[in-house]
């Protein structure tokens, strides 16, 4: 049994919907509008939303929208109830969030069959939360036996995976096409040969709604083919990401290591409750590729600009969101909660990377032990305290280069990471 809230100002709606699922056993839930369905939805979260569209004061859409913007919501399946038939409506409404739309007169067969395919996609949605969870926990426990290493291999071995089978449908799509299109044509040589087809014909024409599945199904290819080929990139990020380094000392592109770590952390840049979104400043200067263990620098990127983002978070920073007037654009600027990343030539053997927050800095007592092991002044369970220690390992000990923290209350917090260009 899955819990429903209904969202609609019409009160025979609400009366049919009510009536039409309770009969499949969920338990149904009623929003006589907008703001009443947002607070049903914040007390008690639903495992799927109908929401009408047009309605006083909020309506579906920017229902929708604030739904989906906080993240104990995000993945509730979110079903717009609507009339508009446009494509621009619907584009529109996938924008600001909603998984799946329902017309106008309810049909009861297709709402049930959306509902359902609703509430399995939310419980594969819950599945694999679940699974990130453990993966989580799994990653945790390698950072705290410092097999770093192992990570690597295991995310080489998925992206390697995933590939395999998305570019098997990725490179068939275009053959989908083409039999589609060759389809289409045959089915259009019939119809103009076919002057007076049987009332069999016609009635299934009419029942599948001929005209709009041919419009409709190159549009789902090209969608498909987009989806695709992000991630397609994504994979090809994360072998970038994950070296294992068995090939020891190469030359590689700092700039990718940095924009492929900033990808891997994406997720948690968006806005939370109290602070809105992070902005990721890149400041590159021209740069040689430099002989590292790519994958552990990786981890060393990680690692710092994860914690710069703790930083952001924990730091009790009021963001501009208490209401108040700001005084100018500079102090505008500084209410962003911004990671700034520099990187420059030192000389003809040695670079600098400047990973920035604009946090609340720290105590000179914390700076003197951030690079400890086991050391955090994170709450209990949400840190390890190795995270800043592997980083120090990596860039000082097995790249001999210098890693310095330059913090203080209220200034944010800069990490200088100085490595050799090339290995001696």
């Amino acid at each position: 049994m899955a819990k429903i809230l209904v969202i609609d100002d019409d009160v025979t709606v609400q009366i049919v919907l009510q009536d039409l699922l309770e009969s499949e056993g969920h338990e149904v839930a009623i929003a006589f509008d907008g703001q009443d369905g947002l607070s049903q939805a914040h007390h008690r979260p639903p495992d799927l939303i109908i929401c009408d569209w047009m309605m006083p004061y909020i309506d579906g859409l920017e229902v929708c929208r604030q739904l989906k913007a906080n993240p104990e919501l995000a993945t509730v399946f979110f079903i717009l109830l609507t009339a508009r038939e446009e494509l621009d409506d619907r584009v529109k409404g996938l924008d600001n969030g909603a998984d799946d739309f329902l017309s106008k007169p309810i049909e009861t067969e297709e709402l049930l069959a959306r509902v359902r395919a609703g509430l399995r996609l939310r419980g594969l949605t819950q599945q694999l939360e679940r699974t990130l969870q453990d993966l989580q926990q799994t990653q945790t426990q390698l950072v705290q036996s410092e097999k770093m290493s192992s990570l690597g291999q295991l995310v080489a071995g998925i992206a390697h995976e995933i590939n395999n089978p998305i570019t098997f449908i990725y490179s068939n799509l275009s053959h989908v096409q083409s039999y589609g299109a060759d389809l289409i044509e045959l089915l259009r040589l019939y119809q103009k040969e076919l002057k007076n087809p049987s009332p069999e014909i016609l009635q299934k024409q009419q029942e599948m709604e001929l005209d709009f599945v041919l419009d409709d199904l190159f549009k789902i290819l090209f969608s498909m083919q987009t989806g695709s080929e992000r991630i397609r990139q994504i994979v090809l990020s994360l072998q970038d990401f994950s070296r294992t380094d068995r090939s020891g000392w190469q030359p590689v592109d700092v700039h990718a290591g940095l924009d492929n770590t900033i990808l891997m952390l994406q997720h948690r840049l968006p806005a939370r409750e109290g602070r809105p979104d992070i902005k990721v400043i890149k400041d590159y200067s021209k740069m040689p590729q430099v002989e590292c263990y790519a994958g552990l620098l990786n981890q060393a990127f990680l690692n710092i600009i994860n914690n710069a983002i703790d930083a952001l978070e924990l730091s009790g920073v009021d963001w501009g969101l208490s209401g108040e007037e700001v005084k100018n654009e500079s102090e505008k600027n500084h209410l962003k909660p911004t990671i700034k990343i520099h990187t420059e030539v030192l000389d003809e053997n040695r670079i600098l990377i400047i990973i920035a927050d604009n946090g609340a800095g720290m105590s000179e007592y914390v700076k003197s032990r951030i690079f400890d092991p086991f050391f955090t002044t994170k709450p209990v369970g949400d840190g390890t305290g190795l995270g800043l220690s592997i980083s120090y390992q990596i860039v000082v000990q097995q790249h001999k280069g210098e890693l310095k923290c330059i913090s203080e209350p209220g200034k944010g917090t800069e990490i200088w990471i100085e490595i050799p260009i090339r290995h001696c």
